[in-house]
């Protein structure tokens, strides 16, 4: 595979902008770094493939997220090179597994404290509670009008994963959902 080279200089700029980490009375609201996002996509509709692609990959902490039968996100707060993607996306080929970095596409927010089920269940019909929703779930759900998935990363504490061009949007509308914590 060879690598195209551009005239162009790349500026990232950051999807949420200057927005700040906030703190509300039981909620917090923080900007998690943009890292990377993998979409893995299988023809097996396996559930338990997600240990496999951490097998795979030889690195047992790594994030991986349902997303629907066949489909999970690799999640993490690091940034991967050219030959780290390529290691990776030849590894789960191996195990018939097709990856699309999304790292560029896709934004995570932390939403986290004793108020936050409280906070994030006003903007969405997904059963939040601990019962329904256990720690390591994940769903794809609306939020407002907002599509996003949700993981619930520990008791008192989510990720939330949206498109880039909605994250502000998404931000805005959680800052408005903890209002009332303020």
């Amino acid at each position: 595979m060879s690598a195209l080279k551009s005239a162009f200089k790349i500026e990232h700029r950051a999807a949420l902008g200057d927005k700040k980490s906030s703190s509300f009375m039981g909620v917090s609201l923080e900007v998690l770094p943009e890292g990377h996002v993998l979409h893995a996509l299988s023809r097996s509709a396996d559930g338990g493939l997600s240990g496999a692609i951490r097998t795979a990959l030889g690195i047992s902490e790594i994030a991986v997220r349902f997303v629907s039968p066949g489909q999970w996100f690799i999640v993490g707060d690091a940034a991967l090179s050219a030959a780290e993607l390529g290691a990776m996306t030849q590894k789960l080929g191996a195990l018939g597994i097709d990856t699309v970095d999304q790292s560029h596409g896709r934004v995570r927010i932390g939403l986290s404290g004793e108020k936050a089920t409280r906070a994030l269940n006003k903007g969405t019909a997904a059963d939040l509670s601990l019962a329904a929703f256990p720690v390591g779930h994940a769903t794809t759900t609306l939020i407002g009008h907002i599509g996003a998935h949700v993981t619930r990363t520990g008791e008192q504490s989510f990720e939330l994963m949206v498109l880039r061009g909605f994250a502000e949007s998404l931000w805005d509308e959680l800052c408005e959902m903890c209002a009332e914590f303020a």
